[in-house]
């Protein structure tokens, strides 16, 4: 009978484990997705998205990658990150391209190796 728990248990151990596992990494508190064309930025880790999907902001700001941007400039990508305040951002030296909205990005996924026309 003990032999039986023991397989039983140990079962259902392995089995949580693969299934938590098998979960997509949660992103942090306001973290978003976006998707756009890259244009250079004053510095490699700054850059503007234009070409943007959805109904969202036309232009975005990133103000800060822990990507290199520099090599993904014509690139159409996915950025991951999270909100950056105007203000915020406006006051940054060097300042970051004008734009409806910006960004502080933490994962950066590339679509295509153009932007659509």
């Amino acid at each position: 009978m003990r032999s039986v728990f023991g397989i039983v248990t140990a079962a259902a151990l392995a089995l949580s484990v693969s299934v938590f596992a098998q979960e997509p990494p949660k992103k942090a508190a306001g973290e978003h997705n976006m998707q756009g064309c890259v244009q250079k930025g004053a510095t490699e880790k700054q850059a503007v998205l234009t070409n943007t999907a959805g109904k969202g902001p036309k232009l975005i700001g990133i103000v800060e990658s822990t990507a290199n941007l520099a090599p993904h400039a014509g690139h159409q990508i996915e950025i991951t990150g999270v909100n950056v305040p105007a203000a915020e951002a406006e006051a940054m030296k060097p300042a970051p391209a004008k734009a409806d909205h910006y960004m502080k990005i933490t994962a950066l996924k590339m679509i295509a190796a153009t932007c659509p026309s």
